[in-house]
């Protein structure tokens, strides 16, 4: 599963394409006729077959030994999760403090003299867990502007901030949300933001094909329309096992992880700052080897959840455009 996903997953399914290329979020989507295509149905089949075949495997001898043998790899980290997400989000606001002019990510911009010492009043806020929410509260007030200042619909792109916000708040008064542990909190956050993703990568293939144009090694001779497809069933499968059982997500997040960091090779330092939030993430996930026991499921359920998943995600996206910016859906 992981050799198949990373062959197919290169860098352009990692690389957030409003960072490097012109895009109009209020413009036509390709039709859902378009999308549903002969095409899409053999990935989704493909999806639904690897994704079946990784959940059958983990409760079996030789999932075990594959968690034992992460577990041996991750020990450190889970034992540190806390000070490293603090200290790479502390990274990251200092980061946007320097470049200037941004608010959470490269395209959201911003002139407010205010942002940039709100930014390092953040990262300040993360030296010490008494004041980590009062960290997440800003990080909020920075959502909330990029919301006034770009809309809801493009900051549907990016729940994972309210994710560590959630997560530094409840890690810093030692809460659960309802029972839920603030790790869980973010990690669905990120399977959200990377499933919404997915969904532009069907829904506006031509942001990209500038991108794959001068990236070319990036499409593997794959046709640029079929490698779109491709790339976006491959974030959105792996995306939505972020939120399933342990074993399944801890492998996707490795996958994850490499793919993420090959795109800041390839992309260079801006990539490297707007995607090192979600690469925290995708550590402190792969290093959680403290699985519950009602995080599993039955292997049958895996095929039924990754199609609710997708059928919801297309409905929210294309009905929610259409009615935020009065566009087709068909």
């Amino acid at each position: 599963m992981a050799l198949s996903f990373w062959f197919l997953g290169t860098q352009g399914a990692s690389a957030h394409v409003k960072w490097f290329c012109a895009y109009d979020a209020a413009g036509q989507p390709r039709s859902l006729e378009n999308v549903l295509c002969q095409d899409f149905e053999l990935l989704l089949a493909l999806a639904l077959l690897w994704f079946f075949s990784g959940c059958m495997v983990e409760r079996t001898s030789l999932g075990e030994l594959a968690a034992r043998s992460l577990n041996r790899f991750t020990d450190g980290l889970r034992l540190h999760t806390e000070e490293i997400i603090r200290a790479v989000c502390g990274f990251f606001f200092i980061s946007l403090w320097a470049v200037g002019g941004i608010l959470l990510t490269p395209e959201l911009k911003t002139t407010s003299s205010m942002v940039g010492p709100l930014q390092l009043a953040i990262a300040a806020g993360l030296l010490s867990r008494r004041t980590m929410p009062f960290s997440a509260a800003g990080i909020v007030v920075l959502f909330g502007l990029a919301v006034r200042g770009y809309g809801t619909f493009h900051l549907a792109d990016y729940p994972i901030f309210l994710g560590l916000a959630a997560y530094l708040a409840l890690a810093g008064l030692q809460k659960d949300l309802f029972g839920v542990p603030p790790l869980d909190v973010v990690r669905y956050a990120t399977a959200v933001t990377l499933m919404w993703a997915s969904v532009e990568k069907w829904a506006y293939p031509e942001w990209s094909f500038p991108l794959l144009i001068e990236h070319p090694g990036m499409t593997l001779r794959l046709d640029s329309e079929f490698y779109m497809r491709a790339a976006g069933m491959i974030e959105f499968t792996l995306a939505f096992a972020l939120a399933w059982t342990p074993l399944v997500r801890r492998v996707v997040a490795a996958i994850l992880l490499g793919m993420f960091i090959s795109a800041c090779f390839e992309f260079g330092k801006l990539d490297v700052i707007g995607h090192s939030a979600i690469i925290v993430v995708l550590v402190a996930i792969l290093s959680d080897n403290q699985p519950r026991e009602a995080d599993y499921r039955a292997p049958w359920l895996a095929p039924a959840g990754l199609c609710a998943a997708l059928t919801v995600t297309l409905f929210a996206y294309y009905v929610g455009h259409a009615a935020i910016f009065n566009t087709s859906i068909l």
